[in-house]
């Protein structure tokens, strides 16, 4: 098993081996965002056979993806085996074809290959940014696709600011934890792994394209200027 304490962020297995129902739900805040933009995109793509949900934490993606298309292969990847068992135990309470399995990005081998792999705020836990970019888009099989957000100079100005400044950002009513955040998205307020079309293009030899070019964008406002999402055609 790859190592799940990644010295760059926080301790993910401890974080959801301790987990209360509040940490469950904000750790992945936006995660509706996420779900229906898959949901759409694959809709306007193709019906999938394979589906790869990459730091898919509690699995919204994978498990929405995975009832929408019965018949595809749809696997979440997560640094910590805390959730991933959890997540094992819902799709078989929910009697749901979804498999669960454990990787660290910038690692990412599963020995095949899928029409879509998705990584949603992920790669801001990641220092070597480019090689997870490259790893995750060897998975993708030929004319499938690569979707992503990241973090660009925005995010990073925005998120320095919350840091900054904890009791207006950070207070009880906060998606995130204020003696966390820091630890948390220490990378990201170091500018360590910010990213850019220009950056994806150079590590991927491909353009990225926003996915609102191919889908509705929702009419409900969100910091898509701070966190574009994107995708790269194989």
């Amino acid at each position: 098993m790859t190592d799940a304490t990644h010295p760059d962020t926080i301790d993910w297995h401890s974080f959801w081996t301790d987990a209360d129902e509040g940490d469950r739900a904000n750790a992945a805040p936006s995660a509706h965002h996420a779900t229906d933009a898959v949901v759409d995109f694959l809709a306007e793509t193709g019906r999938p056979d394979a589906v790869a949900d990459v730091g898919c934490g509690p699995g919204h993606v994978a498990f929405a993806v995975a009832e929408r298309y019965p018949e595809a292969d749809v696997v979440g990847y997560d640094a910590a085996e805390p959730v991933l068992a959890e997540n094992r135990e819902r799709a078989r309470e929910r009697g749901v074809n979804v498999d669960f399995e454990q990787t660290t990005l910038p690692e990412f081998d599963p020995g095949r290959e899928f029409d879509l792999v998705f990584s949603y705020f992920t790669l801001c836990y990641v220092r070597e940014v480019e090689d997870a970019l490259g790893a995750m888009y060897d998975g993708v099989a030929p004319g499938g696709y690569l979707v992503f957000n990241y973090q660009n100079r925005l995010a990073r100005a925005h998120w320095r600011r919350m840091a900054e400044n904890p009791d207006e950002f950070l207070g009880e009513d906060s998606q995130f934890d204020a003696d966390r955040f820091e630890d948390r998205f220490r990378l990201l307020l170091d500018g360590e792994n910010l990213l850019s079309y220009d950056r994806i293009h150079d590590a991927l030899g491909t353009w990225p394209q926003s996915v609102w070019s191919v889908i509705d964008k929702p009419d409900t406002r969100w910091a898509w200027r701070h966190h574009p999402l994107v995708f790269v055609p194989k």
